[in-house]
């Protein structure tokens, strides 16, 4: 059984709408109104950095953001992918796996910055796009789910 810490709210929630679980880590789901398929690679165990990690667990974490980061790419078709592993508010080793579009609030800065567009300021191309990515969503989390599954296979 993985460590958990009491006070660390990855050990003691999903962290989100759960997508796929394995022994070592879980795929989430981030509820962002601007960024429809976020996703969080959350490693399971309480660990703060990946050094923490075994040379196979790191390989297989990061194994999993480049899944994520394909799918999104593939399906969503986003203008760039920001990958950040921060853990300064929660010390728990997770990835964020951020599709971003030229056009977005924050864009080009990354998306815990000021936003550049004021919510309900956004361009009615904007709302299209995004209804077309919100659209797409139950196939790339069906995606997500079978490259995971065919990840611990090989």
């Amino acid at each position: 059984m993985s460590a958990r810490d009491p006070d660390c709210p990855l050990c003691q929630t999903d962290g989100g709408t759960l997508l796929w679980r394995g022994p070592h880590l879980r795929l989430i789901e981030v509820d962002d109104p601007d960024y429809p398929g976020f996703t969080r690679v959350v490693w399971n165990g309480h660990l703060a950095e990946m050094t923490s990690l075994s040379t196979h667990g790191r390989d297989l974490l990061m194994r999993a953001v480049y899944v994520v980061e394909e799918a999104q790419q593939s399906i969503l078709a986003p203008d760039k992918i920001n990958l950040a592993s921060l853990g300064n508010m929660v010390p728990h080793l997770h990835w964020h796996v951020i599709p971003r579009w030229r056009g977005d609030r924050h864009f080009p800065d990354p998306i815990w910055a000021a936003p550049r567009v004021a919510a309900g300021a956004e361009s009615a191309d904007w709302h299209a796009r995004q209804a077309r990515v919100r659209a797409l969503l139950p196939r790339y989390r069906d995606r997500l789910v079978e490259a995971m599954n065919a990840l611990l296979w090989h």
